[in-house]
């Protein structure tokens, strides 16, 4: 099977092309293949088959569509259906785009090796993979930045394949070529500069000299601008005749080490909307162009006083130069003067790596550590990061790239001296707007009323002090009072201004704003106002409009009514489809408004109903996404508005994440009985989502509260799962061990015999990361009986599937297979997918060890393809090891290295440091076996530092077992030894099987005794 996207859309089955029937078809393949194996909800299929209005036949025809595409695929199981969509298994290497972009990979590791030979070939391939532009004859825009980088990513290639052609010395031979490439792309000033260096080095002077004027008439001619310092440069060396030139190279991808991405994996597009009835500020937007040309590891800091437009001037610049950043954009609001305290830099940076594809414990727990991930993953990347609304440099360091492919705009009320002088950042000043440029904007804003009273118009803009977030609010004041003259709302302001102005004991220039907001907040009506003042209590980044009527008690018609004049009067803005916030401006004074005009029991029942209609939504999302939990969740009073429901598995996630930040900084914030419940809702969908930090955050926070409240068993609860999700971050294992410990004796003395079994479970779980697996074993065995037969079967699958692992590690193979076994017998009724892709990746390490291969194989692709549905990506990742292991053992080292290698990809963004142990140590395994033990010592000595660190015991000796070898095979028998004893000493320990094997290794080793 293949599936070509680069160029015209086609199926390849059997070796012919299989004809797709019309736009629909094609359109619905081409999302399928964008997805990469995820499954994609109906909705957003039938939303782009047929678009934002689809009739009652949509579902119908597309079952159709469904159908006849299965037919064309021949294989029944390729696309199926889930509760969360469909999805189409693409299995790796049958899509052209991503093998080009593997390719593209290796050809550009040989240049930075030196070796321009490998780097052609490796190119050249890529590049004849190329028919077209991507996705041709379908639009659909959600597959426009996967094609951007497609399209860039080409160009990149075609670059160093020229330059790595000139290494070789080919200089006339690809002058032709190059000429070509200059004609297709005129404003790719990399072009010009490689044919320039080709016709010099060919003896063609002249020629060279010639290519320049042409390149510089071009750039002119087009974009009115001269060429860049590099071309300069270039030309400057050819007339003085310097004997070796050669075009500088710009950054091109990430570097080995960096995070890898599959080819439809999303890109970061986090730019917030563009501003609309922008006009002017032609001078800052010049200044930031400036930076394209700049020094590298470009800053710009964005200065400027409230108001003024900042954000509106770097979003704006962004959102016109975002083609030149094909690897993504990023965006923070670092909140640096609202209300709340500022976002610190670690928590940005966790979302930042996140969103550049690291999951769980990949994310670092320092912020030094954090800072230092986030240059390495973006080193090599052409990207723009866009930090808004800092407070102070101290904030800002930490998040600067230090990459000379990144651009990073920093916007804040303060100079940022210290970033200027010691970063040397491009600095900006944004001031309020020029008279000219006001009146343009209220010329937009008004249209003709402007010129019929241009004095009253010229007061008002002074009234405004030339500030456009004043400007426009004014501006739709005015729209909205036509029976008004101008000059009479300009004299009502004047007197509002005056009467602030004695109110102001320190002069403070923004007293116009705050005129401005009140002139008109009192225009509205007593229910908007009402709504515009408790929007200043919530504590979190947006809203959407449910939350904001719990918060207000309003129904959500009368909600979207009031809501939808505050974006007309722009005293709220829009963030994204049903979603809105405040300025920071609005949203101080919206909250002093509500402390001076509402009482305090208003104010804490506006939150209470807030926190309530938080907690039922993430409950209720909680119901779908994780129906199946090891302790009841708390139950939940339905609040008295709106009450959200959640179709699918897709819609819940979408949900929780759009409002994670919210449900945690509400956790903050007044009731302290709100943290232990939220603590107890969450736990799994943080667990899952690899939130780590937020869930000790929130955790920790319970465990506070419950402390405080004298509540015994919240505190075992948050205690619970603090350890349980300690312990999944390698964190020390006393600690997690002390807070398994007092859960256990409040479970026992209130007499719930699940949750102690769960929790003996977690102990057993620290045993065995400790390395003493016998005990561990009868811990193991202490939970299940103290659950019992009848007790919560999603604990006793727990349990028993940790009793598998265990049992198969210490080589007791068919009591682990029954174990197992019992396993997929017990959930089966119950539908957990999560449970059984566990099992079966378990099961087919057993069978494996048994030598059954044909049982082994099998196991091991349902444990994948359970594992890709479900999102199981710690399981995705053990999966594909299972695979390089049998494929390995059938001497297929070449595929084993690569399935070994996509699970190493996987578990880095995705890891548990148990996972990420032996993912490391199977590769290892494997370039052992395929002759490269210098490979194989670089990896198991990741592995080994890794399991250190961590305290994953067996996984340490599994390490030094692998050192020993490849040290063997390089004739370092020394050394060998060494680590064979270290790995003794492991096995021998947790009574493993391999004990024999070491031993016998050393007794037969050069020099032994």
């Amino acid at each position: 099977m293949r599936f070509q996207v680069l160029g015209e859309v086609l199926l390849h089955r059997d070796g012919r092309a299989e004809a797709l029937t019309g736009r629909l078809e094609r359109t619905l393949l081409a999302l399928l293949l964008a997805r990469g194996g995820r499954p994609v909800p109906t909705d957003v299929l039938t939303e782009a088959l047929w678009g934002d209005q689809p009739d009652q036949r949509s579902g119908p025809r597309l079952q159709l569509h469904v159908h006849r595409l299965r037919r064309k695929l021949g294989e029944s199981d390729r696309l199926s259906l889930g509760p969360a969509g469909y999805r189409l298994r693409v299995e790796a290497g049958e899509l052209d785009a991503e093998r080009f972009e593997s390719s593209v990979e290796d050809g550009l590791a040989f240049a930075d090796r030196e070796d321009p030979s490998s780097a052609v070939e490796s190119l050249r391939e890529a590049l004849s993979l190329w028919r077209g532009a991507p996705f041709t004859g379908v639009d659909l825009p959600l597959l426009d930045d996967w094609i951007h980088r497609l399209v860039e990513r080409r160009l990149i290639a075609i670059e160093v394949l020229y330059e790595s052609e000139l290494a070789r010395g080919r200089h006339a031979e690809i002058v032709a070529e190059l000429i070509s490439q200059v004609r297709e792309q005129p404003m790719r000033e990399r072009f010009h500069g490689l044919l320039m260096t080709a016709l010099y080095r060919a003896g063609r002077q002249a020629d060279a000299l010639a290519a320049y004027r042409a390149a510089r008439e071009t750039l002119a001619g087009e974009l009115g601008i001269d060429p860049g310092p590099e071309l300069r440069e270039l030309e400057r060396r050819i007339l003085a005749g310097e004997e070796w030139v050669s075009a500088s190279r710009e950054p091109r991808l990430a570097p080995r080490g960096a995070a890898r991405r599959t080819p439809h994996a999303e890109l970061p597009a986090q730019l917030p909307l563009d501003v609309r009835g922008f006009v002017g500020r032609e001078a800052e937007l010049a200044e930031l162009d400036d930076l394209l040309t700049a020094t590298p590891a470009a800053v710009a800091a964005v200065s400027g006083t409230a108001g003024a437009g900042k954000t509106a001037v770097v979003v704006r610049w962004a959102h016109r130069n975002r083609h030149r950043f094909p690897d993504g954009q990023l965006y923070v609001d670092l909140r640096g003067y609202g209300p709340d305290r500022p976002v610190a830099p670690q928590d940005v940076l966790a979302g930042f790596l996140r969103a550049l594809g690291l999951e769980g414990t990949a994310v670092p727990q320092g912020l030094a550590e954090r800072a230092a991930r986030f240059r390495t993953l973006v080193a090599g990347r052409r990207m723009l990061i866009v930090l808004d609304n800092a407070h102070a440099v101290e904030q800002v360091r930490p998040l600067l790239p230090g990459a000379p492919s990144c651009v990073t705009l920093v916007t804040s009320r303060d100079a940022l001296a210290g970033l200027v002088a010691r970063e040397g950042a491009y600095r900006v000043r944004v001031d309020r707007l020029p008279a000219a440029d006001a009146r343009r904007l209220l010329r937009e804003l008004l249209g003709g009323r402007v010129a019929a009273e241009p004095e009253a118009v010229e007061k008002l803009i002074r009234r405004c002090v030339r500030l456009p977030l004043a400007l426009r609010i004014v501006a739709e004041l005015i729209r909205s009072q036509p029976d008004l003259s101008v000059a009479e709302l300009a004299g009502e302001l004047g007197e509002r201004q005056d009467a602030l102005d004695m109110l102001d004991i320190d002069g403070d220039p923004h007293t116009a704003v705050r005129s401005v907001f009140s002139w008109s907040y009192q225009r509205l009506d007593p229910a908007v106002a009402r709504v515009f003042r408790l929007l200043g209590l919530h504590p979190g980044y947006d809203s959407d409009t449910d939350a904001t009527a719990a918060l207000t008690g309003q129904g959500p018609r009368d909600t979207r009514r009031c809501l939808d004049i505050l974006l007309r009067a722009h005293l709220v803005e829009q963030t994204g489809a049903g979603r809105h916030r405040q300025h920071d401006l609005l949203r101080g004074y919206a909250a002093e408004l509500a402390t001076a005009t509402d009482p305090e029991a208003e104010r804490a029942a506006a939150l209470g109903r807030l926190r309530g209609h938080y907690l039922y939504a993430a409950s209720a999302a909680m119901d779908v996404f994780a129906p199946h939990d090891y302790a009841p969740r708390p139950k939940v009073t339905p609040p008295a508005g709106p009450l959200p429901s959640f179709a699918d598995h897709d819609r819940a996630l979408r949900w929780l994440d759009a409002e994670r930040a919210n449900l945690l900084t509400l956790a903050g914030h007044g009731d302290p009985l709100f943290a232990p419940r939220l603590s107890e809702t969450l736990h799994l969908y943080l667990r899952v989502g690899g939130y780590f930090d937020e869930a000790i955050g929130l955790h920790t926070r319970a465990l506070r509260a419950a402390l405080g409240a004298g509540d015994e068993f919240a505190e075992a609860n948050a205690r619970r799962v603090l350890g349980t999700m300690l312990n999944l971050t390698g964190a020390d294992p006393d600690k997690v061990v002390d807070h398994f410990r007092v859960a256990l004796a409040t479970y026992e003395r209130i007499g719930d015999r699940s949750l102690q079994a769960f929790v003996l479970n977690g102990l057993a779980s620290v045993l065995l990361r400790r390395g003493d697996l016998p005990e561990a074993m009868r811990r193991f065995e202490l939970a299940l009986a103290t659950n019992g037969p009848d007790g919560n079967w999603r604990v006793r699958c727990a349990i028993l599937v940790n009793m598998g692992r265990t049992l198969r590690t210490l080589g007791r193979l068919d009591e682990a297979r029954r174990c197992l076994e019992s396993v997929l017998d017990l959930c089966a009724p119950h539908g957990d997918r999560s449970v059984e892709a566990n099992t079966h990746c378990v099961l087919s390490d057993v069978h494996t060890r048994l030598g059954q291969e044909t049982a082994a194989f099998e196991h091991a692709r349902q444990s994948l393809a359970l594992a890709r549905e479900t999102g199981y990506r710690q399981i995705e990742a053990l999966s594909l090891d299972k695979l390089g292991t049998l494929h390995r053992k059938r001497g297929d080292v070449a595929q084993a290295l690569r399935l070994h290698g996509e699970a190493l990809d996987v578990a880095r963004s995705a890891a548990e440091p148990e996972m990420m142990s032996e993912a490391l140590n199977t590769l290892a395994a494997t370039h052992s076996a395929a002759g490269d033990p210098t490979r194989a010592l670089l990896l198991h000595g990741e592995a080994l530092a890794l399991a250190a660190e961590t305290g994953e015991r067996v996984a340490e000796g599994h390490a030094h077992a692998g050192i020993a070898e490849a040290r063997a095979r390089l004739g370092e028998h020394a050394a060998a030894r060494e680590h064979w004893r270290l790995a003794l000493a492991v096995y021998e320990a947790g009574d493993l099987p391999q004990a024999a094997e070491v031993r016998a290794r050393l007794d037969a080793s050069p020099d032994a005794g």
